[in-house]
């Protein structure tokens, strides 16, 4: 057959494929050869410096977890900087190199490190000016920068920035009065750029954090308990020593790991060590879930918002409403599970790591090894997609004591069960909700109460250390979890409440779009709610309580976009006049944190009554996210957040019994496949003259609600428990 009609199918069948390559892998930044540089959040010189050649490098805090934010940053000190983009290269989240600029969540890295960096290139700028002025003779203000070069406004080759700063440094403290440049002269800033990553990425050349390999690098595997706070009672060191490539098996407190010369080797090492365990049953019956969360003590009570008398207000009203929704524990589901490289250095100790915080892991690595924060170095190396914090820290922890059990650099990979069992949860989301409606279906007293755990964003407790008994944080970081618990819409008398409760099941952390989904998805469903049962049109119904002209605007443009037809929900056709497969529409609004990002959407949602199966055919969002840095960029965020959230709203849910996480793969953890994928249709708003909000999570904060209100739409049943599997919708219908 001539290659040109050779398909899959036909190659498949003859029985075997041969695929020979090779990857070329660039070494990542090796321990102990940083320069000396400054990292103060206040010095130009540690967000840039300029080469020899006249290129910049840009040391940034915030890394790129496959988001694009490198390719935005670039292009945002580029254009500052009057620069071609193939002169700019970014530094991303080394310790030793880059400002502490906070964790990269909370869509904050452009918002906020992208204008640190850009407060520094518009600093720059002006101070090569000014030493071009006093080169040239010529005014600042009859000077221009363009190509790396400033010259007289009207005409002449001007100097290149390397002549005009020889060491590169600039030794200025930031101004954030230092003239940014008028968007009108932008020419990278706006545009959609191809992304920096990407082919490398296709060819395969790209280095992975699980690429990482060093000289003389050992491979290591952690013995997980087999119920969570069990005890190691003992080890039969013995019943490994037939393995070829062992090096040592390592014991600290309840941490238990080998390190092998090989990979495989420590994978069959740790499958036969022989190890006993206490018996530990310290979860609550899955069954029993809510009225476990309803149980646990509230440490405090965060009242997010308090207008008028809601109480009052509630007790005169014409309608009353009640409804309470939940939102299941979650885990990250990277792709790729955890890995991390560490070597020690005497009494220093450098870590490769995906970690999406690396200055707070060397805080977390310093203390656990009574080390100081400077001889702790963590380097960022992009791995597995994360969105939040999954295990890459714990792998970098597992590494740590392991390399330096042997005094050798160690690379631990993750399995696929130790990152579904181990990665900390988003946690379980429990909401009340209460409205009040006058005779004319408008909504006179809104009431919620949110039972969240206590705690915020910060650092989780490294697995590792907890084990080891080694110094570690006991507080609860789940996220800032009560954001968007308050409402967006101008009623009389409103009162949202946070009940901070002082446990959770599972070690929590934060997972995209962490409590602003789930708080806008009962927000939002509910107020649904409100509108059938006044029998108004969804939007029409928000756009009467609206002050907000850039809310209203999106929630006009997402009309337009997806042709909304202005009825009341639901359709109201019935079992009969649907037949089995009945459709739906959905529409829900954030504006995020209630102070940036504004996002309207609208699902479309066919829902299989034998079978309870819903499929999200279409989704439309139109997102204000202020300054738009890269468009592509911003609209491969909106398709990220629907593609994953559409798959954490339809399918994902964390199983556990009373000691442990069951769902360990991919069978008990099903994720949104290919196939299911729905259409994404999408618009954005542009303000070049604003500043830059974040679009990495705000448009997933409306997906759990519209789904929600389009299944509603389309058979007239309300769900209010996310996941909205199958058995749930077949158990709604059966009650109705």
């Amino acid at each position: 057959m001539p290659n040109s009609q050779l398909s899959r199918r036909s190659l498949l069948q003859g029985g075997a494929i041969i695929v020979g390559f090779t990857l070329s892998r660039a070494l990542p930044a090796m321990a102990g050869t940083a320069p000396s540089k400054p990292v103060a959040l206040d010095e130009v010189d540690s967000y840039l410096a300029l080469e020899r050649d006249g290129s910049a490098i840009i040391y940034s805090g915030k890394v790129d977890l496959g988001t694009g934010v490198r390719t935005a940053l670039t292009q945002m000190a580029a254009d500052e900087l009057d620069l071609p983009l193939s002169r700019v290269r970014v530094i991303q989240g080394d310790t030793a190199l880059t400002p502490d600029q906070g964790p990269t969540y909370g869509s904050l890295s452009i918002q906020n490190g992208g204008t640190q960096i850009r407060t520094a290139a518009a600093t720059a700028r002006r101070k090569l000016i000014q030493l071009a002025s006093e080169r040239l003779g010529t005014p600042m203000d009859a000077l221009v920068t363009k190509d790396g070069r400033v010259a007289p406004a009207a005409g002449g080759e001007g100097i290149a920035y390397a002549e005009l700063l020889k060491d590169g440094h600039f030794a200025l403290k930031l101004d954030k009065d230092a003239p940014s440049k008028n968007p009108d002269d932008f020419s990278l800033v706006g545009k959609s750029v191809p992304r920096l990553d990407i082919p490398a990425k296709i060819y395969a050349t790209f280095t992975y954090m699980q690429d990482v390999m060093l000289p003389g690098m050992l491979h290591g595997r952690v013995i997980r308990p087999p119920a969570i706070e069990a005890r190691l009672t003992g080890v039969d060191e013995a019943s490994v020593a037939g393995i070829p490539g062992l090096v040592k098996v390592v014991r600290e407190g309840d941490f238990l790991g080998v390190v092998a010369t090989s990979e495989w080797a420590a994978i069959k090492a740790a499958q036969k060590l022989s190890a006993t365990w206490s018996k530990a049953e310290t979860l609550p019956e899955q069954a029993k879930l809510w009225e476990h969360v309803r149980a646990t003590p509230v440490v405090k009570e965060d009242t997010t918002s308090n207008v008028g008398d809601a109480d009052g207000a509630m007790a005169q009203a014409a309608r009353k409403l009640k409804a309470t929704y939940d939102f299941a524990i979650h885990t990250h589901g990277s792709i790729g599970p955890s890995c991390a490289v560490a070597q020690p250095e005497g009494d220093a100790l450098t870590v490769w790591t995906a970690s999406q915080m690396t200055h707070a892991l060397r805080t977390q690595l310093s203390a656990m090894f009574s080390l100081p924060p400077e001889k702790v170095r963590c380097i960022y190396v992009e791995g597995s997609g994360c969105y939040g914090r999954n295990g890459h820290e714990d792998a970098a922890a597992d590494a740590a004591i392991l390399a330096r059990a042997v005094g050798k650099p160690v690379r631990v990979q993750w399995s696929r069960a130790d990152e579904h069992g181990w990665d900390p949860k988003g946690p379980p989301t429990l909401i009340d909700l209460s409205a009040g409606l006058d005779d004319k279906g408008a909504v006179t007293a809104w009431s919620s109460q949110f039972h969240i755990p206590v705690g915020a964003a910060g650092t989780v407790p490294l697995v590792a250390a907890t084990l080891a008994g080694l110094p570690h944080e006991t507080a609860l970081a789940p996220g800032n979890i009560v954001h968007n618990s308050a409402i967006p819409y101008g009623f009389p008398n409103v009162k949202t409440v946070c009940r901070r409760l002082a446990t959770t099941p599972l070690r929590p952390s934060w997972i995209r779009t962490p409590g602003r989904m789930q708080n806008t998805f009962a927000n939002e469903a509910f107020l649904d709610e409100c509108a059938a049962a006044a029998g108004i049109d969804p939007l029409e119904y928000r756009l009467r309580s609206l002050n907000d002209p850039r809310g209203i605007e999106v929630l006009k443009r997402l009309a337009a976009l997806a042709k909304w037809e202005s009825r009341p929900s639901p359709k109201g056709e019935g079992k009969e006049a649907g037949g089995d497969v009945q459709t739906g529409r959905g529409l829900s609004y954030v504006k995020y944190e209630l102070y940036r990002t504004y996002v309207a959407a609208l699902a479309e949602v066919e829902v299989e009554r034998s079978s309870g199966t819903i499929r999200a055919k279409r989704v439309f969002v139109v997102q204000d996210c202020g300054q738009i840095i890269n468009p592509d960029g911003v609209r491969n965020q909106i398709e990220g957040n629907v593609i994953q959230t559409v798959s954490r709203v339809l399918k994902e849910e964390v199983m556990f019994d009373r000691s442990r996480v069951t769902s360990t793969d991919w069978a008990s953890y099903p994720i949104l496949t290919f196939p299911e994928v729905p259409e994404i249709v999408m618009e954005l708003i542009d303000r070049p003259r604003d500043k830059p909000w974040g679009a990495g999570e705000p448009s997933a904060a409306v997906i759990p609600s519209a789904i929600s209100n389009a299944v509603y739409d389309a058979i007239g049943l309300r769900l209010r428990s996310v996941p909205f599997t199958p058995e749930k919708v077949k158990t709604a219908l059966q009650r109705t």
